[in-house]
């Protein structure tokens, strides 16, 4: 099947009729900017779903837009569970999208405009357990001034990656560290819980739809060994990206900037109302079980309604009736595995080769509230014998901070409240576990409380416990939490940030946009490089987009959302510099165009 010019409709006078699978973000995005243009279906709920309609919705002469989703809710994986505010301090939290960086100016674009703030919050983590294994940012300690050298050594190696690039940035951790002779403990106590760390707070999973069908985006624990140097230089060095800088000294610097989310499940909410008002089609508890042709004529879909609280919220398919519709375009802002699974035998060798490139795993969150569990496999609260001999003013001002006695930086509160922890496995060091002290680290905990106090009373707090890799179950310790404490669990799908990834994945993802009538978006979208350019060119482009692809991934799966909706004729709002030239890089790389401002390309 030839491309098709997704202009050619709209030249002859009437509105193309889109199609969004899924209504996530991606998708939810796309669909403003097709709406005054033709008719589209958003297939999905996540976060990837939400950017393509609302793109898509500000064209209404141009599009009709469906959005199908097959659960009861737009927002995919960002979801938000309900607490008891009398013990817990609110009423709500968010549990699968947490927060992230700064520079999410998309995202927080929309979150914006529907009148939820972000929160700026400095994070503290805690890495490890006892004195041989832990080591945080908020003060000195024995790891890591038994490791100095190796930390030292560190920077150099990253500037050596830097310059070597792309031939070293395709070379997993783990082998660079041997490489360069860094000691195992290093690695093990240092390095994986760190890009854990990085990885893990720009995650976004989706829950379970069902037993083989989990969906987040990047597993961030048990594949940590095997990304790529590439991603780890750009985490630290990208003067726009980076979450921290290098320091010689303690590897991370004291309390960087971090921002929670607002209430996700209100904010899609208020999206999927202001959508259907402008004319969307949204249909939620809705499955597209196949998609049983692409052709000239466009794109043939098969649905069937969809309850995803049966079966232990497994869900399943309810009553024996099926709708088989045609639609122009297609955007499948869904996961690679499942866009492969839903194409079957209309798929291309393109797509399959792509497509299959993507590796996922199941991972499940426990949100909970046991605190003995808590303190068994994280240290919890300041103890003096976990703090090295301070070398310097500053780092006797950390342990002061830690003490309680003196505000931190910008006035922050006192304290040692750490926000994210991880536990690595004495059987095999390379594989995490991570928890988030939800408390400590969402805003609406501190909101109504006097701000130089802990947000609350420690055994109130509320945790979650995230476990990697269901076939490493094994090695989880959730069965040691409280089954009484448990508030909720939550299955996902993970993608696996491999090094893998960038060969195959990424730079294919513009010879299959756009063929058959089919658009994709998502995070996992990952952009690398352009074959346009000239090598080193490619060498720089690649350096820096790998980073702002990882530090953003609800923010790309904003983007690629978006970016669908602009190659099927919307037109890309320009609100923000650093904004639009993300924009524009993610639409180079992953569909091979390049951005005018003002300029419709499909």
């Amino acid at each position: 099947m030839s491309k098709v010019s997704s202009n050619a409709l709209l030249n002859n006078g009437r509105k193309k009729h889109v199609v969004i699978v899924g209504a996530g973000a991606a998708g939810m995005v796309s669909t403003p900017h097709f709406l005054p243009l033709m008719s589209q279906w958003l297939i999905g709920t996540d976060q990837r779903d939400q950017s393509c309609a609302a793109t898509l919705a500000q064209h209404p002469e141009k599009f009709r837009v469906t959005m199908i989703e097959r659960m009861g809710v737009c927002g995919g994986q960002a979801t938000s569970i309900s607490l008891d505010k009398k013990k817990y301090g609110s009423s709500w939290l968010n549990d699968g999208v947490q927060g992230g960086s700064p520079i999410f100016r998309h995202t927080f674009n929309f979150f914006r405009r529907y009148g939820h703030e972000p929160h700026e919050v400095k994070l503290q983590v805690a890495f490890g357990k006892g004195t041989d294994g832990f080591w945080t940012n908020v003060f000195p300690s024995h790891l890591v001034e038994q490791h100095s050298a190796d930390i030292k050594k560190f920077g150099k190696v990253l500037k050596i990656i830097k310059y070597t690039m792309p031939v070293l940035g395709i070379v997993p951790i783990k082998t660079m560290l041997r490489m360069f002779f860094f000691s195992k403990d290093f690695g093990d106590k240092m390095v994986f819980p760190l890009i854990a760390l990085f990885l893990g707070t720009g995650a976004h999973p989706q829950p379970q739809t069902t037993p083989s069908r989990l969906l987040t985006p990047i597993d961030i624990g048990n594949q940590t060994a095997n990304v790529s140097c590439a991603i780890l230089e750009r985490l630290f060095d990208d003067p726009n990206m980076k979450l921290w800088d290098y320091d010689p000294d303690t590897l991370l610097p004291n309390l960087p900037t971090m921002v929670t989310f607002p209430n996700l499940d209100q904010f899609y909410k208020d999206w999927c109302t202001d959508l259907r008002s402008k004319g969307v089609d949204i249909r939620l508890a809705t499955d597209v079980t196949a998609v049983v042709e692409r052709s000239k004529r466009g794109v043939v879909l098969r649905t069937r309604p969809f309850d995803a609280d049966l079966r232990d919220r497994a869900g399943e398919h309810i009553g024996s009736a099926t709708t088989t519709e045609t639609f122009d375009e297609m955007v499948l802002a869904i996961l690679a595995d499942d866009a492969k699974r839903l194409l079957g035998k209309t798929a291309s060798w393109r797509e399959k080769f792509v497509l299959g490139g993507a590796r996922f795993y199941d991972d499940i969150t426990v949100t909970h509230s046991d605190i003995n569990y808590f303190q068994k496999l994280y240290e919890t609260q300041f103890n003096p014998d976990l703090a090295a001999q301070p070398k310097s003013r500053a780092q006797e001002d950390q342990i002061t901070f830690a003490k309680n006695d003196t505000p931190g930086p910008g006035g922050e509160p006192s304290g040692y409240r750490p926000m994210y922890f991880t536990h690595s496995y004495p059987e095999d060091p390379q594989k995490i576990e991570m928890s988030f002290d939800c408390t400590n680290y969402q805003h609406q905990f501190r909101t109504d409380q006097d701000g130089l106090k802990a947000p609350r009373p420690y055994d109130s707090h509320v945790f979650q416990s995230i476990f990697l890799d269901k076939t490493n179950q094994h090695l989880w310790t959730m069965d040691q939490i409280d089954e009484s404490k448990i508030i909720e669990k939550k299955w996902w799908h993970q993608l696996g940030h491999r090094w893998q990834h960038y060969l195959r994945v990424v730079p294919g993802m513009m010879f299959i946009n756009g063929r058959n009538h089919t658009w994709y978006a998502g995070s996992w979208t990952l952009v690398v490089r352009s074959p346009t350019d000239s090598f080193w060119n490619a060498i720089s482009r690649f350096r820096q987009v790998i980073a702002d692809v990882i530090q953003n991934m609800h923010e790309l799966a904003c983007v690629s959302g978006i970016a669908a909706a602009y190659r099927l004729g919307a037109d890309y709002e320009a609100f923000d510099d650093f904004a639009e030239d993300f924009f524009k890089k993610y639409l180079l790389i992953s569909h091979g165009v390049r951005y005018k401002k003002k300029q419709k390309r499909a």
